[in-house]
């Protein structure tokens, strides 16, 4: 079965790494790093459905969980990433538990949901090597939706509520520019918004998780109950590591600046 699944039920932290450089080689890289679950982006990303196939086959080896955000919630793009054999989806920008609820009837048979039977040509199924699939492969996905705006923030107890839903992931660059802190997530105003959420979906036994590449707020969240827990991205360890390693050696004489010391969520 799906051991992300049962430990964000479980409320046991999992620490997970974001993956934008779309390569499957980076993906197998960290996936072997140590983490309990990886991000596969599709929405910010330069993402496609066979990138994404790669990606998934190179982290196969290794005992951590790909994660994959679509780039929307379509119900077309759910059937077709969870025929590749992404059990674990997170769906960005969900607003209501009516949308919610779309969300988690995208990823179930008929009649309970209104996904299409295509596991004979699947990867989910092992190409319907796997007795018994299409009767059980629910109970494997794991459905994470994203709050980043006022209107979720709004609803989050009745998405929450939603029956299907494994947990709520809590936006904080998206969420800071609808607060109105463009570009500012470590403001007093987003971050009471985050410690709110996170409070309101642990008294629903629903779990909640964020990306945030600061480690004093990481270990902040993971003090107050969330528990899926990013840590930092792919893309910012290559970059910082790289300006750092150039700036040691003034290269070119011109090397560039040390970053701004901000609340950094990538």
């Amino acid at each position: 079965m799906n051991p992300f699944k049962e430990a964000v039920a479980a409320g046991r932290p999992q620490i997970g790494l974001w993956q934008a450089l779309a390569s499957p080689y980076t993906a197998e890289i960290c996936a072997g790093a140590g983490f309990d679950w990886l991000l596969i982006d599709a929405e910010h990303g330069p993402n496609d459905l066979p990138l994404v196939l790669q990606q998934l086959q190179a982290v196969a080896a290794s005992p951590v969980e790909p994660v994959v955000r679509l780039p929307v919630g379509d119900p077309v793009l759910i059937k077709q990433y969870l025929d590749l054999g992404a059990r674990s989806l997170l769906i960005p920008m969900v607003e209501s538990n009516d949308q919610a609820a779309r969300m988690v009837a995208a990823t179930r048979y008929p009649p309970e949901g209104i996904r299409g039977v295509g596991s004979a040509i699947g990867r989910a199924s092992r190409w319907n090597r796997t007795p018994g699939y299409l009767h059980q492969a629910q109970q494997e996905i794991c459905l994470m939706v994203q709050i980043e705006s006022v209107a979720g923030l709004d609803q989050l107890e009745a998405i929450a509520a939603t029956p299907g839903i494994d947990g709520v992931f809590v936006g904080p660059s998206d969420l800071a520019a609808a607060l109105g802190h463009l570009g500012d997530p470590g403001h007093a105003e987003v971050q009471q918004a985050i410690e709110d959420a996170i409070a309101r979906l642990k008294a629903r036994d629903m779990p909640s998780g964020m990306l945030i590449a600061d480690e004093r707020l990481a270990r902040r969240y993971l003090e107050l109950g969330a528990c899926f827990v990013a840590v930092g991205t792919d893309v910012t360890i290559l970059a910082r590591g790289a300006e750092a390693l150039a700036r040691r050696f003034g290269a070119g004489g011109a090397a560039l600046a040390s970053p701004v010391d901000k609340t950094s969520v990538y």
